[in-house]
């Protein structure tokens, strides 16, 4: 009898949700632990560390380590080719699978290491494209990346420092997307970016149910912008006792 080579059963176990991100961390079949997330067509699986599909491009852990090593042999000329360009795509698409999982999965150390992976990236790309238009296909999408590292690392935060840790986290992240608006002169349209509205909101939330006030750090902003100098030097010092503390 031939041995079956559908997903029928695989499928059937475990349904498909449009609504829903679904992922799971399984042992495979020679005991590595392997992260699985479930779409419409099947069931894609990827590796824990490294590039998702778990394949060494070149050699290197992940295809953006293989750049690396190509534009330091090559120099200041180095520019990516269009076949480097189809497969640094597939490896931001690989992250983006693996991180979304790691959001669904509670997983927010994780999925904070995949997000700063397709930043840098990102970085890269920008110094390296081949073409303006190729740049802002990629750049287009940094905020919603950037949301979702701030999302992940405020929350990791949350279960290991804190709510009041958190909020500074996420007031972190905010000043990291005040720099995207700033480097492309579009300040004005800060405060009505989505994700920063969605920050916000889960910043006040954060307040309201874990009983916060403004964290040490919000006070000396303030003393610093309303010039109260003899203020902002006690904030510091506090700030400074609290962290060798």
């Amino acid at each position: 009898m031939p041995k079956r080579r559908d997903l029928d059963t695989l499928l059937r176990d475990w349904p498909y949700r449009p609504d829903e991100v679904l992922a799971r961390i399984i042992k495979g079949s020679d005991g590595r632990q392997i992260v699985q997330m479930r779409i419409d067509l099947g069931i894609l699986q990827m590796e824990l560390t490294d590039r998702p599909d778990g394949q060494r491009p070149h050699g290197e852990k992940t295809y953006f380590d293989y750049l690396i090593r190509e534009s330091l042999d090559q120099g200041d000329a180095f520019t990516m080719s269009p076949e480097q360009c189809q497969q640094a795509d597939q490896e931001f698409a690989q992250f983006y699978q693996r991180r979304i999982s790691w959001l669904s999965l509670r997983e927010f150390r994780r999925a904070v290491s995949d997000a700063d992976h397709t930043l840098a990236f990102m970085d890269f790309v920008k110094e390296h494209s081949p073409d303006d238009d190729w740049t802002i296909g990629h750049e287009q999408y940094r905020p919603f990346v950037l949301f979702h590292r701030v999302q992940a690392s405020v929350f990791a935060m949350l279960d290991d420092e804190g709510a009041e840790a958190a909020i500074a986290e996420l007031n972190r992240g905010l000043t990291q997307f005040k720099k995207i608006y700033a480097e492309y002169e579009a300040e004005e349209k800060y405060e009505e970016d989505e994700f920063v509205v969605r920050l916000n909101e889960l910043k006040e939330s954060l307040r309201k149910h874990f009983r916060v006030d403004r964290t040490l750090q919000e006070q000396l902003d303030e003393a610093v912008a309303q010039e109260q100098y003899e203020l902002a030097a006690k904030l510091r010092d506090k700030l400074a006792k609290k962290k060798k503390a």
